[in-house]
């Protein structure tokens, strides 16, 4: 019994080895609030155990979590069914705690592998804890179908086909406010028309329905509105794959309407339109040292402790200095983005900087919760396609290496239990490089091996 389980903790250290690294960083408190990396998989930490993962593709290019769980969507990918080799979409699962591969997801439509040319280009998640995809479509498609996906099967539901009216152009990626079943709330999806060069063209797309209600188009009735300026003012559309990213309403009623939404193009930073297409809010007064670097695209808002916060592209691979990163900014007084002051640079040495074939979408995503103090923390995760990604703890109490225990030696995770999860723990602390009081299991002032084995030894002798 006791050689079984030595030999499943080597297994688990062995194959933890490849995940359970961080940016190896420290960053500094601003105004209360701490960040730490909590894990790290990308170029420039993890060699060849990204570089070799299936992620690591120009066709993996879109994130999000949920839950616990990181959902990273690649199209095409090649699997072998019987004696045949097909291309099919997979949804490639990892814990947001660790970094950890989960089991993957192979998508099937109408009860065939969903096989679509980038047929899971956007992938988000709903209000609701819904996850949904959305292929990239072209100038000769009329429909985008959204399409729900059962994350215990991988089997595709149709949810909605946007009609792009009377103007037809291309899209790449969505974003959902609200429930995609309809179930508990009224749900908005919208969509950017994008070129592949410039001027592009000013349409969003937008579909609406009521909670238990039917889908409309969303601009009162239309499916699509062209935008009636811009910023900078000489722009007069959207190239190169825009994103948008619709911001929470301030009360209950509003909450999931849409009204206002980030658009984030390859030539400008962030801007802030309102449901009539007109800009709110831009960079224009925001120190130019926060402007972000080399074209890329991706934002969204969240709050922690009363403050909105916006995290944003500060560089793609092209980025001066090192690429990938994204800066984290609270919002000025009336959560405007001219008075915005900045906490922190998220790798603080980067992704990676190889060229993902001109991908310039950049994807964030985040999670409430609560520390052992009952104080508000965030998690956040930042995915680059064919660069990396990483999760990071945001909030006053956060800390690398776990919560002190005292009279408990060996709970290095504070769960009140001393078991293997206490040896991944140790093994994610000593790889990072981070101490914590939890980890000194032996009391003799350092964090090695030395504690794992006397965690090892704890759970044998239990």
């Amino acid at each position: 019994m006791k050689k079984s389980l030595l030999l499943l903790i080597a297994m688990i250290a062995a194959s933890l080895s490849a995940w359970a690294i961080t940016d190896g960083q420290t960053y500094q408190e601003v105004n209360g609030i701490k960040i730490v990396n909590k894990w790290i998989f990308d170029r420039v930490h993890s060699g060849t155990n990204y570089t070799d993962n299936a992620i690591c593709n120009q066709r993996a290019r879109t994130a999000t979590m949920d839950q616990g769980i990181i959902y990273v969507a690649r199209s095409e990918e090649p699997v072998i069914i019987g004696n045949d080799t097909i291309a099919q979409s997979i949804i490639h699962r990892f814990s947001a705690v660790d970094g950890s591969p989960l089991p993957d997801l192979p998508l099937t439509l109408d009860g065939a592998p969903y096989d679509r040319f980038l047929g899971i280009a956007s992938i988000g998640k709903d209000s609701f804890h819904h996850i949904w995809v959305a292929p990239m479509t072209s100038t000769v498609q009329q429909y985008v179908p959204v399409y729900l996906v059962n994350t215990e099967t991988g089997e595709l539901t149709l949810v909605v086909e946007m009609d792009k009216g009377d103007a037809p152009q291309r899209t790449d990626y969505l974003d959902v406010i609200g429930d995609i079943t309809l179930e508990q709330a009224e749900c908005n999806i919208m969509t950017v028309s994008g070129a592949t060069a410039d001027p592009g063209f000013p349409t969003l797309y937008r579909m609406h329905a009521d909670q238990n209600g039917e889908w409309e188009g969303g601009f009162e009735g239309d499916p699509y509105m062209d935008v009636i300026n811009f910023y900078p003012e000489t722009k007069t559309g959207f190239s190169l794959a825009p994103v948008i990213k619709m911001i929470e309403g301030p009360d209950e009623e509003s909450r999931y309407s849409g009204e206002m939404f980030y658009i984030d193009c390859f030539d400008t930073a962030p801007v802030i339109y309102d449901f009539s297409g007109s800009v709110i809010d831009s960079f224009e007064d925001t120190d130019p040292a926060l402007w972000p670097q080399s074209t890329p695209n991706g934002c969204m808002e969240f709050k922690l402790d009363g403050r909105d916060f916006l995290v944003y592209v500060n560089a793609d691979m092209n980025g001066n200095g090192h690429g990938c990163q994204a800066n984290i900014c609270e919002l000025g007084e009336g959560q405007s983005l001219g008075g915005m002051t900045k906490y922190w640079t998220i790798p603080a040495d980067s992704l990676g900087k190889v060229n993902d074939s001109g991908l310039r979408v950049h994807c964030f995503a985040v999670e409430y919760g609560v520390d052992n103090e009952g104080f508000e923390e965030v998690t956040l995760l930042t995915f680059k396609a064919y660069n990396g990604m990483a999760v990071y703890k945001i909030g006053r109490n956060v800390d690398a290496g776990g919560d002190p225990q005292p009279g408990n030696p060996g709970d290095v995770n504070g769960d009140g239990e001393v078991n293997i999860a206490d040896v991944n723990a140790l093994i994610d602390m000593i790889l990072s490089g981070l101490t914590a009081p939890a980890g000194d299991v032996n009391r003799d002032g350092e964090v090695n091996i030395a504690d794992v084995n006397a965690v090892i030894d704890m759970i044998l002798k239990s």
